[in-house]
């Protein structure tokens, strides 16, 4: 079939070829092969090559990977702690905690410890016990575990009320939010209470994973924790399993103490030295470092002991040395003055610098003083004049005074180019009220603004006081979802005097703004950064050296240590003492600037078990990591395209704001979880959940209001308003400002009309009757300074 009827191709089109081909046919037979030849040559070099790097990169992983695994599990790590969590109330868990210790240490019977060497499985484990309907408590272990059992019993679906979801309740479910948010570490389910026959317990452990996988990770295994058997089952296979660990917890040394002590301090009254006793964590701390108590502070070191380990994996069985109380201390480290991290807090300003522009608490007192003199000061009046007559008697202080308020004087001016109108000189640097409602009097305002930022803080108020005021705050929080930043003008108010403050802006978008200007008091206690991304890398690579470097006054993680904290207050001491019995105690080494106040932005958003309303600058606590602190943040918009913020007067539900706070310096990626203590009742409740975004003094929050008023003669263009204020000199303050209506005309004010407030406006479309015109005014806002910091005293 072939011969001269064979297809021919046609050849390849030379287009497609390389520059080198294409000129082949001009060199000779003998440069063709040694040419052909390099070509395989590199070729085969370049694949060995790659062969090779792949074969030296899965080496190193493998190497590392044993390398943690060894780390992990030899005789000179530190104890795994392991969390029982039970998802419903009717878990007991207690007898889960007693077998499985019992498993861990071969003893039939007998008290047995928390913290257990198994011989068996090579393993040092620690297991925590989580108290149901403890908040707390259960967010201070799952910090530290290494694994959480989450434990289920099928009990529920014996009953023949059960629902579905029988094996979880609200508090199970609750937590189970707050783990995911903390960062899950390795993670297990127990299924306990199942029938004794095998093919019924098949049948209902399938049933329970059809029902709870969907709450879990993907790789979370199901395990029947009712016998010795599976117990020992479950250990074997937790041995071989690698553990991850969030990368927060990863990145700072920590101690878990389970014992803590006093010793009191003589030559410094109300402060005491506290000993914390427990295995280290993650990475080695260095006795120059400053560590945080939780809830309690941030403290310096006075020394650190390295203890003789209680419980070693290869213990002799005759050894009975550990039943004594004394503990022997191996060393002991000293800190050097010289290189020891200073606690500094805040800082210290300088007055003669000029840093800031508001005035200080004493001079406010002092024009207090000065004004009261001005009004208790006697005027000399002719005989016979009567009140009504010597109040139209202008003295040259009323010149004065009446100079900013007259008629013919608009002090506020729209500048074109940065888009704002200026107060007066007299008032520029006074605190106005931060809520809708004020006195003209501005220390009066500050002390509304106290009150009404949080629920009223007396401890003589009536069950019925608490709930007028928490309707209060509900109502309010409805009214700004209505009508969100909308205000009324006061009456006995002048509308130039109470938002004196207030700015009208071009745009929110492009117009400028000062964020150095008119700065409040508490700017000048707190740190900045000029680049804050630059000197977290500086700080974590000098972390990262100190741990390299194997330095004489650092201790290795998993040595049993005691910690030596000195000038903690009694008072706090001793609350830690109570506290130690439910809940560990956790102290975590900071990097270096993190004891000091600044401005923290925090990603929040409200979480849904939540329904009370959060106002701004309420009083909240923050769990940011293994830190605890009291703040009162201010919540605003995240505005992508502006260097300018809004603020929001609530955290609604549903969406994401940001917080911003006065709170120590703490270096990102770290979760967020916000506890607010409600009114008489001490278990605080979870409010909010969030990350850590920035640290940025310089980022502009404005809080926003809008004036409204109505049209009341509309011809074409033009319209009279009427309610917006209430005399014609605040019509010619706010002039310049653009006001706009709600159906989407724009205008200006052109005059005013009468005595009572009414302006002439023009807008550039035919304005209907029933609109709405509205003004927007700004100032910018801070949050408010702690009373106190931290919350070890309020739990």
């Amino acid at each position: 079939m072939g011969g001269s009827r064979a297809q021919l191709n046609k050849p390849h089109k030379s287009r497609f070829s390389t520059k080198s081909s294409r000129n082949l046919h001009k060199t000779s037979l003998k440069d063709k092969s040694r040419i052909a030849k390099s070509e395989r040559n590199v070729a085969k070099g370049a694949r060995a090559a790659r062969l090779q790097r792949n074969k030296m990169l899965r080496e190193q992983k493998k190497a590392a990977l044993l390398k943690e695994k060894r780390a992990s599990s030899s005789s000179t790590s530190a104890p795994l702690v392991i969390l029982l969590f039970g998802l419903s109330a009717s878990v007991n868990v207690e007898s889960l905690a007693e077998d499985l210790l019992r498993v861990l240490s071969n003893d039939g019977a007998g008290d047995v410890s928390s913290t257990v060497a198994s011989s068996e499985y090579k393993m040092r484990i620690t297991v925590l016990k989580a108290p149901h309907g403890d908040l707390l408590s259960c967010m201070e272990m799952a910090k530290v575990a290494d694994l959480i059992v989450f434990v289920a019993s099928t009990i529920s679906l014996y009953e023949e009320n059960a629902s579905d979801c029988g094996y979880i309740d609200s508090f199970g479910s609750q937590c189970l939010s707050v783990f995911r948010q903390l960062g899950l570490p390795n993670t297990a389910v127990f299924l306990r209470d199942l029938p004794s026959d095998q093919k019924g317990k098949n049948e209902l452990k399938k049933l329970s994973m059809s029902n709870l996988a969907g709450e879990f990770p993907e790789d979370c295994k199901f395990y029947p924790a009712d016998t010795k058997d599976e117990l020992h089952k479950f250990l074997w296979l937790f041995k071989e399993q690698r553990l991850t660990v969030p990368h927060w917890r990863n990145q700072r040394p920590y101690l878990m103490s389970q014992k803590v002590d006093v010793v009191a301090d003589d030559l410094n009254s109300g402060k005491c030295t506290l000993l914390l006793t427990g295995y280290l964590h993650a990475h080695s701390l260095s006795v120059n470092q400053l560590v945080h108590v939780s809830g309690a502070g941030d403290f310096q070191l006075q020394k650190i002991e390295i203890l003789k380990d209680p419980n070693l994996l290869k213990l002799r069985k005759e050894s009975d040395a550990m039943d004594s109380d004394d503990v022997e201390v191996v060393c002991s480290m000293d800190p050097d003055f010289m290189t020891q991290e200073p606690l500094v807090v805040e800082n210290v300003p300088d007055p003669l610098a000029g840093e800031q522009t508001w005035p200080t608490e004493a001079e406010m007192a002092e024009a207090d003083r000065n004004q009261k003199q001005k009004r208790l000061k006697k005027r000399i009046l002719p005989r016979g004049t009567s009140e009504y007559q010597a109040a139209w008697i202008v003295d040259e202080t009323d010149d004065e005074g009446s100079a900013s308020g007259s008629d013919t004087d608009d002090g506020m001016v729209l500048d074109g180019t940065e888009g704002y109108f200026r107060g007066p000189k007299e008032t520029e640097n006074s605190d106005i009220d931060d809520d809708d409602q004020g006195s003209l009097d501005d220390r009066d305002a500050d002390e509304e603004t106290d009150m009404d930022s949080v629920m009223m803080e007396d401890d003589n108020l009536t069950r019925e006081q608490i709930e007028e005021e928490i309707k209060k705050i509900k109502a309010a929080h409805a009214e700004d979802e209505e009508f969100p930043d909308e205000v009324d003008t006061p009456l006995d108010i002048p509308a130039r005097k109470r938002f004196t403050k207030f700015r009208g802006l071009k745009s929110f978008r492009t117009s400028s703004w000062d964020p150095k200007e008119s700065l409040p008091p508490e700017y000048a206690r707190i740190f900045a950064f000029d680049n804050f991304a630059k000197t977290q890398k500086h700080v974590f690579a000098k972390f990262l050296d100190m741990k390299q470097e194997n330095r004489d006054d650092c201790v290795p993680a998993g040595q049993y240590v005691r910690l030596h904290i000195k000038e903690v207050p009694t008072r706090v001491a001793s609350k830690l003492c109570l506290l130690v019995k439910t809940l560990p105690i956790i102290a975590s080494g900071l990097f270096q600037h993190e004891s000091k106040m600044s401005v923290l932005h925090f990603s929040i958003k409200k979480h849904d078990t939540y329904d009370a309303p959060i106002k701004s600058k309420e009083e909240l606590v923050f769990h940011v990591g293994f830190r605890q602190f009291v703040a009162r943040p201010i919540f605003s918009t995240d505005d992508m395209n502006s260097d300018k913020h809004k603020m929001e007067r609530f955290l609604h539900a549903g969406r994401f704001a940001v917080a911003s706070i006065y709170a120590p310096i703490s270096f990102p990626p770290l979760p967020l979880i916000v506890l607010k203590i409600a009114e008489g009742s001490a278990a605080p409740a979870l409010a909010a959940v969030g990350s850590l975004r920035c640290i940025d003094p310089d980022r502009i929050i404005l809080k926003k209001i809008v004036l409204t008023g109505y049209p009341q003669r509309v011809s074409k263009l033009k319209a009279s308003v009427r309610y917006m204020f209430h005399s014609p000199e605040d019509v010619r303050w706010f002039k310049p400002v653009e006001v706009y209506t709600k159906c989407g005309r724009h205008g200006r004010i052109k005059e005013p009309l009468g005595t009572h407030g009414a302006m002439k406006c023009t807008f550039n479309g035919v304005l209907q009757q029933n609109d709405t015109v509205c003004m927007s005014l700004y100032k910018r806002a801070y949050p408010k300074w702690p009373e106190h910091r931290f919350p070890i005293l309020d739990t």
